[in-house]
């Protein structure tokens, strides 16, 4: 590790997803990078068990679409270089989605949206109708008998994903620390009570945090595709385990509380998958998610105060948005040069 007095570049307070991934490309720029913070690394919303990495419906494109494809497209070097640095496995594989058809209607929607993805996607994958018979054991119920299954659909164990990047940063010489003064260019990467701050520090609303509880569970279907119904995601990991979530719950007294609404995840991840029906429980989770107003991830200089930068409200996609939103904040912090998307700044919140 760095030494106290050693000189610092960048300071990055938080240890979350986008933390540690600005501070990974800022070190592999050759800035000297220390990361600060006091519940130390992936304790926050990205200490999570879900992890899906899903783009967004290939219509209406925008910056904000164009953004997350780049990003997502990023993602299988982006990791492979943070394992093979630090030797261990963020559990990504790009194993892509389920989904299913609820109708005809339905059916010509999802047809739609595949010559969509032909062309918005670049030819980098693919947004397909397919039969659910044709789609393995580990599908969904369809009451059509339709799925519609996309090839750009990852997914990453949150927990694995911060211990790698930890694991990198460390093996580069990084200095982690629970309290340090600040040092050279500050990146705030605070999560949901980071909002708040920005919030009343600018006398303004920014952003809020989003309590999300998903669940755990132990079946084998690590090459299988992951499965999103009715805003549930069911994501089958690497290590054996498949993980369901989540809720979204706007108020809460406890922030790491689980009570019934797991219970509800798991009813309903048992009608949509009846093979999880017989599945052991082995962990439950609670956490808060930032999301600035926009929905949008909240990327760019601290309004007034020079030298500072935020990084933050990656609500639901900021593993999807990392590898990207590293880089544009790395031009940004090092380089002064500012290649982040419209809607994604303080004037959209």
């Amino acid at each position: 590790m760095a030494s106290a007095t050693a000189k610092v570049d960048v300071t990055v307070r938080g240890a979350g997803i986008f933390g540690l991934s600005v501070a990974w490309v800022c070190v592999l720029r050759g800035a000297s990078v220390r990361v600060v913070d006091p519940f130390g690394p992936g304790t926050g919303s990205s200490g999570g068990m879900v992890g899906a990495l899903a783009p967004h419906v290939p219509e209406n494109w925008n910056p904000k679409k164009a953004f997350q494809l780049e990003s997502l497209l990023m993602a299988e070097a982006f990791w492979a270089k943070v394992a093979a640095e630090g030797g261990v496995s963020a559990g990504y594989g790009r194993t892509g989605r389920l989904q299913p058809v609820a109708d005809e209607p339905a059916l010509d929607l999802a047809r739609r949206r595949g010559q969509g993805a032909d062309d918005l996607w670049q030819g980098q994958a693919a947004w397909d109708v397919i039969r659910v018979q044709d789609a393995g054991d580990f599908a969904p119920t369809s009451p059509s008998g339709w799925l519609i299954r996309d090839t750009l659909t990852a997914r990453m164990a949150p927990r694995r994903a911060c211990n790698a990047l930890v694991a990198a940063l460390t093996a580069r010489g990084v200095e982690f620390c629970q309290v340090a003064p600040d040092a050279g260019a500050v990146v705030w990467a605070t999560g949901w009570r980071g909002l708040h701050d920005l919030s009343d520090q600018l006398g303004r609303k920014i952003g809020d945090g989003v309590k999300g509880q998903s669940v755990l569970l132990r079946h084998a279907a690590s090459d299988a595709p992951q499965v999103f119904v009715g805003g549930l995601h069911i994501i089958p990991h690497a290590d054996g385990t498949v993980a369901i979530g989540s809720t979204s719950e706007r108020e809460f007294e406890d922030p790491t509380s689980v009570d019934a609404q797991c219970d509800d995840l798991i009813t309903r991840a048992h009608e949509a998958m009846p093979i999880l029906r017989e599945a052991e429980e082995i962990g439950r989770w609670a956490g808060v998610r930032p999301r600035a107003r926009s929905r949008a991830p909240l990327l760019g200089a601290w309004p007034g105060r020079d030298g500072h930068f935020v990084a933050n409200g990656g609500f639901k996609i900021g593993f999807g948005m990392a590898p990207k939103a590293a880089e544009v904040m790395a031009d940004l912090v090092l380089e002064g040069r500012d290649a982040i998307p419209d809607g994604f700044g303080f004037d959209a919140c």
